[in-house]
């Protein structure tokens, strides 16, 4: 089982970058799965999941309105679209999934996470937020 992010880079304070993570190695269609990032000398943290059951999504409060989660079972890849990026934002971005529930659980979108929480990770793609 892999998962591959990509997408990341420098963007200007107010700019858009669209992540994408592919995974291959398993069928990603009965499961959930969720973006988490990670600031410098800071802790792992749930940004946004997608369920599988009826493609409900989550979101942590300070990405809502500004960030969109989305799936193409055709081609086992999850999307994170981010609109008007901020200094709050930069870090690095893994995708993570157990391969076991269908459903959100709220350590995918609420708080921080550890790596042993999540069975899958990609190896990360960075987010710079800078003029």
């Amino acid at each position: 089982v892999q998962l591959v992010e990509s997408g990341g880079g420098l963007v200007q304070p107010g700019g858009s970058l669209r992540l994408s993570c592919e995974v291959s190695g398993f069928t990603l269609d009965y499961y959930a799965i969720g973006w988490f990032r990670q600031a410098s000398g800071k802790e792992r943290e749930g940004v946004s999941c997608i369920n599988r059951i009826n493609v409900s999504t989550y979101y942590t409060d300070s990405v809502k309105g500004r960030f969109t989660i989305s799936r193409d079972n055709a081609k086992n890849t999850v999307y994170l679209q981010m609109d008007r990026l901020n200094s709050v934002d930069p870090g690095i971005y893994y995708c993570g999934t157990d391969f076991q529930r269908p459903w959100c659980t709220p350590h995918y979108y609420n708080g921080t996470v550890a790596v042993a929480d999540l069975p899958f990770w990609g190896p990360g793609a960075q987010v710079t937020v800078s003029s």
